[in-house]
């Protein structure tokens, strides 16, 4: 039997991507900061954080479409009967468009939330602070991509590990958003319940349903 090894460069050029991508930012973004100095300034004194927001939300939808499009199991017909040039999308590529469009909506439908419940001063910094946490998430999801991709495991076991995991970021995040010194939901308790049940809770409930039922 003939074992075909399988290629996983393309990981390689996402990782190496990001990695320039965060070099770019804290270059040229954060006047030559490091990344401690980074996580430690404060949002008086930050520059450019909504260009930080999007370079950061890129990466992260980038490594986490590459994590987890191994376990999607199929894309759907009607996706895959579209063709750009001859080509279709594949897992990664499924995984990545439904990730790059969950997330725009998300982020749009918070910015609407924060401006019909005026609380736009609070939006610059909800930005700011979610930004220094999903920076130090996608280095996590650097680890395991190379952890994933080039290391003999177990795709069944490491997607249950990856459930659990994904359980606990999700509730670190929500305790972390709540108990934030800055503040960062709206003030009134029920605004802070609605943002998490309408914008926390029910978008990951039907990414799930797009990408794996």
């Amino acid at each position: 039997m003939v074992r075909i090894v399988q290629q996983n460069d393309w990981v390689v050029f996402i990782i190496v991507g990001c990695i320039l991508l965060y070099v770019f930012m804290l270059l040229y973004l954060h006047r030559d900061s490091s990344v401690r100095v980074f996580l430690m300034q404060k949002f008086e004194d930050s520059s450019n954080n909504f260009l930080s927001w999007l370079i950061i939300g890129v990466v992260f939808t980038l490594l986490f479409a590459a994590l987890i499009s191994r376990s999607v199991p199929i894309v759907p017909k009607k996706i895959s009967d579209i063709h750009f040039f001859g080509y279709e999308l594949n897992k990664f590529g499924f995984t990545l468009f439904s990730l790059s469009a969950f997330y725009g909506l998300k982020s749009t439908l918070s910015y609407v939330f924060y401006a019909g419940t005026g609380s736009m001063k609070r939006w610059a910094l909800f930005q700011f602070t979610a930004s220094k946490f999903y920076f130090m998430l996608s280095f996590v999801l650097m680890a395991l991509c190379v952890y994933q991709y080039f290391y003999e495991v177990s795709d069944l076991q490491l997607f249950d590990y990856y459930f659990i995991g994904f359980i606990g970021v999700f509730i670190f995040k929500i305790f972390f958003y709540l108990l934030s010194p800055g503040h960062l939901l709206p003030e009134k308790w029920y605004y802070k319940f609605l943002y998490i049940c309408t914008l926390q809770f029910a978008p990951i409930l039907v990414l799930w349903k797009v990408l794996y039922l």
